[in-house]
C-alpha cells in the first residue's frame, strides 16, 4: 500500500491537475448583478460581417486541395478573398455611418469581413440596443456582459452577423496539464542528461532524452519519422509559423528550451502582435512557451509570429481575425478552448434543446475566418482538449451530489469547426510503477485515456484512493456542425449519443436542465490526428512563469507539433499545404494503413469512452503520422 503521505500527496497532486480551469464553468455558474458597468470603460468589439457566396467559397477550398484541380494549391491573397467574398463598399459604408452616428469609429481590416471597434461601455451598449452590467462570478471574478439580448438596428441586419466582444465573461482553458510529480520521477534538464539523436542532420535536428516525461521534440521527431525531412535539409526556412494564444510570455523561454537541447535555430525569429493590448503574463504564459518551443523546435528555421490576446472570447475572436487577415503565417496553431456547447444560448434557457438555438455567436465568427484561413492556404489546427470524450468536465466537477454537473458527452472549440484540424492524443508505449507496486506496461501506442491508470490505483492500492475521471485526448462529436465531406466516406465516423444533457445540480432548487443535447445528430467527429500527448509520456517545458523547468503535456503540445510539421512540408513542397483534412483523409481513405502509409492506426486505448480502433476513432482522428510518408505522398501530386 501507499505510504499516507503519498497518499495525500497524490490527491492534492491531482486536484492541482484541474487548478486554473475553474474559468470553465463561467458561462453557466450564476453571478450577482451588480448594476451598470462604468460607462466610461474602454472595449473592444469585432463586427463580423456576412460572406459573400460562401457556397461558391467552400466550392472554392475544395479545388484548392484536389489534386488535377485546375485550383489546385493556388490559393488567395487576402486582397483577393476581400474582393471575391468580403463586403461590398456600400455594405461597409453604411456600417461606418451607424458607427460614426454612434460616436464609434471602426477599423475594417485587409479581408473585409471583420471591423474593429473600440469605444466605451456605454457607446457599445446604446448602437447595440443593450445595456452592459457588471457582473460578480461565485468565485470573485468580476466581468461585464449585456443584461438583456444585444439588437442589430435594421440597417446592419444584413450586413453584421456577429458582434463579439460585448461580453468579457467567458475564458478560455489552455490545453495543457502538468505531469504530477508523484506520479512520475523528475529529471533533471541538463545538456549531460541528454542523448544525441540517432538522427541528428544538417542544422540542428534537436537531441531527444527517450525518457517519458522529459521528451523533446527530438524524440516528437523519432516517434513520428521527421528525421528523413531533416536529413534532406529540410528544416522549415523560408516558412512563418503562426501561433494564437491568450497569454504573453517571455521568448526568452523558447531561445533557453532550444538552447538547452543544442537545437540551432534561426536568429531573430519571434515577432510578438499584441492585439487588443495583449494577453497578461500569468499562469497561461507557460501555454504560449510549449506553443512557440514546440512548433519553432521541429522547424527550426521557421519564423514564428506570436499573436497574444486578453483571455476573453471577443478577443480570442479578434486575435485569430487578425493572423489570417495579415496572412503572414503559413499555419497556425491554438491550443485553447471550451466546450462547444457553451456557445449555444441554450445554456441560459432551462430545458432548451441546443438544436433549437440559432445564437451560437463566435461559433461562427471563428468559422468564417477559418474559411479564409483555408481558401487562403492557411493550415490551421486546434487541441482537441484534455477531459477525454466529457469535455465539460474540467473546471466543472462533475456527479450527481448538489453543487455538481452532469457531464455528458461532448467536444471542444474551436477544434470542432469542420475547418480546422483537430489535434488529438495518444500515449506513447511506456512501462510505469507507482511506489514499489507492480511494473505494467503499455505496449503499443493508444488512445489517451487516464483511466488506465485509475484501473491500475483501483486494482492494486484500492478503490477510492484517487479520481482521474475524465483526462484524456479529447474527441467526440459535434452537435452543431454536420459531418463534413472529407469524413462522409471515412470508416469508423459516430453520430452523437442519445440522453445527453447538462444539468446543475443547484444545492436548493435541485437539478436544472441547462441544454439537452440532440442524439443520433450526423455531427463534425474530432479528432482528425492525434501524437502523444499523456503527460506520463510528456515533454520538457521552460517556462519562467512556472518556475523554470516542467514536465506538462496535454493535446496542447499536438496542435503545436503539427504546425511545426506544416512548417516542413511548406518548405518541401515549395508552397502552402493548404488545408489538411481533406487531404489527409483522402490519403487515409484511399491508401489505408501499412508500411507505407502516412498514418498508423491507433488500435488500443480509450480516452473514456471512444475505443480505439485500426480506423478512424473519436478517440484518436485517423491515427498518428508518419511524417516522412506524408511528405512523399504530398509531393506526388
Amino acid at each position: 500500500m501507499l505510504a499516507k503521505f503519498h497518499q495525500k500527496a497524490l490527491a492534492v497532486s491531482c486536484a492541482l491537475l484541474f487548478a486554473g480551469a475553474a474559468s470553465a464553468a463561467q458561462t453557466t455558474e450564476s453571478a450577482t448583478d451588480m448594476g451598470l458597468a462604468a460607462a466610461s470603460q474602454p472595449a473592444n468589439v469585432t463586427l463580423m460581417l456576412k460572406l459573400r457566396h460562401e457556397d461558391q467559397l467552400e466550392q472554392l477550398i475544395r479545388q484548392t486541395v484536389t489534386p488535377g484541380n485546375p485550383h489546385y494549391h493556388r490559393f488567395l491573397t487576402t486582397r483577393q478573398f476581400a474582393e471575391r467574398f468580403g463586403a461590398t463598399d456600400a455594405q461597409i459604408a453604411g456600417v461606418q455611418a451607424y458607427l460614426k452616428q454612434q460616436g464609434l469609429r471602426g477599423q475594417v481590416m485587409d479581408n473585409r469581413m471583420a471591423i474593429r471597434v473600440q469605444g466605451s461601455l456605454a457607446q457599445l451598449g446604446q448602437a447595440f440596443g443593450t445595456t452592459i452590467h457588471a457582473y460578480k462570478a461565485d468565485d470573485g471574478r468580476m466581468f461585464h456582459r449585456p443584461a438583456t439580448r444585444p439588437m442589430l438596428p435594421a440597417a446592419l441586419a444584413g450586413t453584421v452577423t456577429v458582434v463579439s466582444g460585448l461580453s468579457n465573461e467567458r475564458q478560455f482553458i489552455s490545453h495543457r496539464i502538468k505531469a504530477p510529480k508523484v506520479l512520475m520521477p523528475t529529471t533533471s534538464f541538463a545538456p549531460q542528461s541528454l542523448h544525441p539523436n540517432l538522427k541528428a542532420a544538417a542544422g540542428g535536428n534537436p537531441t531527444a532524452t527517450g525518457i517519458p516525461g522529459s521528451y523533446t521534440v527530438g524524440d516528437a521527431a523519432n516517434f513520428y519519422n521527421i528525421n528523413p525531412l531533416y536529413d534532406r535539409g529540410i528544416t522549415g526556412k523560408g516558412s512563418t509559423i503562426g501561433i494564437v494564444t491568450l497569454s504573453n510570455f517571455d521568448p526568452a523561454d523558447a531561445e533557453a528550451y532550444w538552447d538547452g537541447i543544442g537545437l540551432v535555430t534561426k536568429p531573430h525569429r519571434i515577432t510578438q502582435v499584441h492585439v487588443n493590448g495583449g494577453g497578461a503574463i500569468n499562469g497561461g504564459s507557460g501555454e504560449t512557451a510549449l506553443d512557440v518551443e514546440q512548433s519553432g523546435g521541429l522547424a527550426p528555421n521557421a519564423d514564428i509570429l506570436v499573436y497574444d490576446a486578453p483571455n476573453t472570447s471577443g478577443d480570442f475572436v479578434a486575435a485569430f481575425a487578425q493572423a489570417v487577415s495579415d496572412n503572414l503565417a503559413d499555419s497556425i496553431s491554438t491550443s485553447w478552448g471550451l466546450p462547444e456547447i457553451y456557445n449555444f444560448a441554450a445554456l441560459n434557457v432551462a430545458g432548451a434543446d441546443v438544436s433549437d438555438t440559432t445564437d451560437v455567436g463566435d461559433l461562427r465568427a471563428f468559422h468564417q475566418i477559418f474559411l479564409e484561413a483555408a481558401v487562403q492556404g492557411q493550415s490551421v489546427f486546434a487541441a482537441s482538449g484534455d477531459s477525454g470524450a466529457y469535455d465539460t468536465v474540467r473546471g466543472l466537477g462533475h456527479g450527481d451530489g448538489p453543487g455538481e454537473f452532469s457531464a455528458p458527452l461532448t467536444v471542444d472549440s474551436p477544434a470542432s469547426d469542420p475547418y480546422i484540424t483537430a489535434a488529438g492524443g495518444t500515449t506513447v508505449p511506456f512501462s510505469y510503477s507507482f511506489s514499489g507496486g507492480p511494473v505494467e506496461s503499455i505496449k503499443r501506442e493508444s488512445v489517451w485515456g487516464w483511466d488506465y491508470l485509475q484501473n491500475y490505483f483501483d486494482t492494486h492500492f484500492g478503490p477510492g484512493l484517487i479520481d482521474l475521471f475524465s483526462v484524456g485526448g479529447g474527441g467526440g462529436v459535434s452537435v452543431y456542425w454536420e459531418t463534413p465531406f472529407y469524413q462522409r466516406f471515412t470508416h469508423g465516423i459516430r453520430r452523437s449519443e442519445k440522453h445527453q444533457a447538462l444539468v446543475y445540480n443547484d444545492p436548493e432548487a435541485g437539478p436544472t436542465t441547462l441544454a439537452k443535447l440532440p442524439g443520433h445528430f450526423r455531427g463534425r467527429n474530432v479528432p482528425d490526428i492525434s501524437l502523444n500527448a499523456d503527460p506520463e509520456t510528456g515533454y520538457l517545458v521552460v517556462s519562467s512563469t512556472d518556475g523554470g523547468v516542467v514536465s506538462s503535456g496535454g493535446t496542447s503540445f499536438v496542435a503545436p507539433q503539427l504546425n511545426g510539421v506544416s512548417a516542413l512540408l511548406t518548405q518541401s513542397l515549395g508552397h502552402r499545404v493548404g488545408f489538411w483534412n481533406p487531404q489527409v483523409y483522402f490519403l487515409q481513405n484511399v491508401f489505408g494503413y501499412g508500411r507505407y502509409s502516412a498514418f498508423n492506426s491507433v488500435r488500443d486505448g480509450d480516452n473514456w469512452f471512444y475505443q480505439g480502433k485500426p480506423h478512424y476513432t473519436p478517440g484518436t482522428g485517423i491515427g498518428t503520422l508518419d511524417v516522412a510518408n506524408l511528405d512523399a505522398f504530398l509531393r506526388l501530386f
